[in-house]
């Protein structure tokens, strides 16, 4: 900061860019782009403590972009953003049936470009630049003061719960908001077992605080490989993701329940999106509608999840894919 000028005008830049946010239903917090230096130890020591599966090291943890000065030495900021999001209905047909299936609240590519934009009309009237890479989000969301974690190791933010997305941005801009503190946890976790009851895979252990991803449902349905053959069929219940832990999460039932119709596909077009064709086979129609959710630009991976969900008995005879827990079916049916 040169001088108490730039220091006032800041203030209110950075003051404006959170009203817009707030205003939008999100909440955000903004970090020192050196604060990436302690996401990237905290993993290392995990790391190095043998914490991680090899497989979900490799495949998630790698992904993460540290580096960011060495790309744009003129990165200052970390932006972090909080938006709720409802659980979204695809519906599918075949064979003459009807199978609505859910999307978690983390999926949808539309909120991103929505976020993005509040952000650009804020920074780049005052000459800012706003870039994304890809970064550890929920350890960043919860040291920012944004979030804190469930012992499903999913966040919860005030207001929120854990239905919501969370995103992050860099810019040139400097930060004047520089919170950073350590993990906080729900004190509603500490006699509560619901998470850890519920999970149908045994991924939430009791004996240290970390998920085990390689036992995550979610973990699968997310990548490419072949199911192992310990996971039920019948555990399916989401086109991608798992809601097992948050249906039954005592604090996301203090959360009003938001649900919301996505595309349907006819009959046709979801024997199109099974038979694993690539992208540019398929019509201009489809494309669109597949093109809103950031995970189909992978359509192997959701032709396998879908005819997973279609091939469970109870699925085929109720048309229906249920949600675990309570409240949210009544809302889909």
């Amino acid at each position: 900061m040169n001088n108490s000028a730039d220091a006032i005008r800041l203030k209110q830049l950075t003051r404006l860019l959170m009203t817009e946010l707030e205003s939008s239903g999100s909440r955000a917090r903004v970090v020192p782009v050196g604060r990436l230096e302690n996401l990237r130890t905290d993993i290392e020591k995990l790391r190095k403590a043998g914490e991680f599966d090899d497989h979900f090291d490799r495949e998630w943890l790698t992904s993460f972009e540290f580096d960011v000065l060495t790309q744009d030495p003129d990165a200052r900021s970390i932006i972090v953003v909080a938006v709720p999001h409802p659980h979204l209905i695809v519906t599918f047909h075949k064979d003459g049936q009807r199978l609505p299936v859910v999307i978690p609240p983390t999926y949808s590519a539309k909120v991103d470009q929505r976020i993005e934009a509040i952000l650009q009309g804020v920074l780049s009237p005052a000459g800012y630049r706003l870039f994304r890479r890809s970064l550890p989000v929920k350890s960043l969301a919860v040291h920012s003061g944004l979030a804190k974690y469930g012992k499903n190791n999913i966040t919860y933010v005030d207001g929120m719960g854990s239905y919501h997305r969370l995103m992050a941005f860099y810019t040139d801009c400097p930060c004047l908001e520089a919170d950073w503190q350590e993990m906080k946890f729900l004190e509603e976790c500490e006699s509560c077992q619901a998470c850890r009851n519920n999970c149908p895979t045994g991924a939430i252990a009791d004996d240290r605080f970390l998920l085990r991803a390689e036992r995550c449902l979610t973990f699968h349905n997310e990548h490419d490989d072949d199911f192992p053959d310990w996971i039920d069929k019948s555990w399916h219940h989401c086109l991608i993701g798992c809601l097992y832990c948050q249906s039954y999460c005592p604090v996301n039932r203090k959360v009003p329940i938001s649900v919301e119709n996505g595309p349907s596909f006819d009959s046709e077009e979801t024997t199109l999106v099974l038979s694993g064709v690539t992208e540019k086979d398929l019509p201009q129609a489809l494309r669109d509608k597949l093109r809103e959710f950031i995970f189909f630009d992978d359509l192997p991976r959701v032709a396998r999840n879908v005819r997973m969900l279609i091939e469970i008995p109870e699925n085929r005879e109720r048309g229906l894919a249920l949600l675990p827990g309570e409240g949210v079916c009544d809302a889909i049916e």
